[in-house]
């Protein structure tokens, strides 16, 4: 046999086992997820994850030393893939209404998926897991990046470009979608008012970007003169 032959095969068989290893891994962290939606943070244990994912215990350990650093890859890699879904979507948005439209829609699709009760458990288990903070913060970073984005291009022009933060803005909308979700687990009704309050913000706001050029310079007058800019 050439030596030839004999490295194309090793190569070939590190390839293949790079590929299993990934695999173990992707049911690792899927059944991480799967966990943390149908049992709870409380209950996400080795075993518990391992059980989901169909995999050895030990491969937890294996892959990713411990619980905690396995729960925060699978919130980065949920977070990743969630925001991947809707940024197309996002990225067409042309008005703040349309913004508040869309988040209502995401928000029954994330809500009927699990995935923001996973944000949940994991903002809850962070107080007590100190690992799972900066991953939980990078998930959200990720949904707040995009945000902000279509925040920046939607209010340019208007008057509550010059006195609204686009970032704070953005991370205030992200907050409200996980506050949201756990509110409307004990009260469906006060969720839904909340939402319907949004939607009516946002077709204030269509409204004002309707009125005429004189208009709009005196709406952008009176909120300088409101917020002390213009004494």
């Amino acid at each position: 046999m050439s030596g030839n032959t004999v490295v194309g095969k090793a190569a070939a068989g590190a390839k293949g086992q790079d590929a299993r290893s990934q695999e173990t891994r992707d049911k690792l962290l899927d059944g991480a997820l799967r966990t943390l939606v149908e049992q709870g943070i409380a209950k996400a244990s080795a075993r518990a994850i391992a059980t989901t994912a169909g995999v050895n215990q030990a491969l937890v350990f294996y892959h990713f030393g411990s619980v905690d650093e396995l729960l925060a890859a699978a919130c980065r890699r949920g977070a990743e893939l969630r925001v991947a879904r809707h940024r197309e979507r996002l990225r067409s948005v042309t008005s703040l209404s349309e913004l508040l439209a869309f988040g209502r829609e995401m928000h029954a699709e994330e809500r009927d998926a699990g995935h923001v009760a996973v944000l949940g458990q994991l903002l809850a288990g962070a107080q007590t897991h100190p690992r799972l903070a900066p991953a939980t913060a990078a998930g959200l970073d990720l949904w707040i990046a995009e945000i902000e984005q279509v925040l920046v291009r939607v209010l340019a022009g208007t008057p509550l470009a010059e006195f609204t933060d686009p970032a704070g803005l953005a991370r205030a909308v992200a907050a409200s979608f996980v506050g949201l979700e756990l509110y409307e687990g004990v009260d469906p009704a006060g969720a839904e008012a909340a939402l319907t309050a949004l939607e009516q913000l946002g077709a204030l706001m269509a409204a004002v970007e309707e009125l005429n050029p004189v208009a709009r310079k005196a709406v952008t007058y009176t909120l300088r003169w409101q917020s002390g800019r213009g004494r």
